[in-house]
């Protein structure tokens, strides 16, 4: 994993979000939390501005797969 995530980082982002969340449905969160949840990560080192809906639905199913995965 890179040391530093930025948006570009979805299947890391969505990794480290299941480990901070592992008992919640990715596809419950909504995007306005989603992005908060995503720029509060230790690792995350990118402009929250920069994020957009489509980099935001490829987040959450990245998060989405590795919760299914562990179900």
């Amino acid at each position: 994993m890179p040391t530093k995530l930025t948006w570009e980082n979805t299947e890391d982002i969505g990794i480290e979000l299941y480990e901070q969340h592992p008992d919640t449905d990715p596809l419950t969160v909504r995007f306005t939390d989603l992005h908060k949840w995503i720029v509060e990560l230790e690792a995350f080192a990118d402009d929250p501005a920069k994020s957009n809906e489509a980099k935001l639905e490829a987040i959450q199913m990245a998060w989405y797969e590795e919760w299914k995965d562990n179900q």
